[in-house]
């Protein structure tokens, strides 16, 4: 038998996806591009996908900033599967934070701080989340974090509006 033996009236800080306060923001639709049910996930970063201005995608080694369209947001309308897994389906529309301020997906490990610059992880297992950390890898969108780590690897960010190049 089991209880639970400690209490907080703490909220947990964030959810991947969701809006960060009410400061004006843009969500655009698209579609996801992806192929597979679990390719997107909330919070994290994407690019113009198969039709610009249409659908969104992961990003691959070869994308810049210019094909950055935004973060993928939660519109809670999603249903769990029965292992607790939510999923994006292929073809399905999904919100794009354009800008705004959001809670993103970031790298494990990472340690953002207020003001620091955003990158965005275009090869590998991590493409589409963000770091703090310039590389190869990454490509610098406009934008900043704007606090630190939350619950989870998710932290504040602050997309700025004006064209990404």
């Amino acid at each position: 038998m089991s209880a639970q033996t400690s209490y907080g009236f703490a909220t947990p800080k964030g959810v991947a996806g969701g809006l960060l306060d009410i400061a004006p923001y843009s969500i655009d639709t698209r579609v996801n591009n992806e192929a597979a049910a679990d390719s997107l996930k909330y919070g994290m970063g994407v690019v113009q996908g198969d039709t610009a201005g249409v659908g969104v995608r992961k990003p691959i080694s070869t994308d810049t900033a210019a094909v950055f369209e935004g973060i993928v947001m939660t519109g809670f309308s999603n249903q769990q599967t029965i292992e607790g897994d939510v999923n994006i389906l292929p073809n399905q529309s999904v919100g794009i934070l354009r800008y705004g301020k959001a809670w993103a997906r970031i790298k494990a490990g990472d340690t953002p701080a207020y003001g620091g610059k955003l990158y965005l992880i275009i090869n590998g297992a991590d493409a589409g989340l963000f770091t703090t950390t310039s590389s190869v890898d990454t490509i610098e969108v406009k934008g900043r974090f704007i606090g630190t780590k939350g619950s989870g690897d998710i932290a504040p960010v602050e997309l700025f509006n004006q064209a990404q190049a």
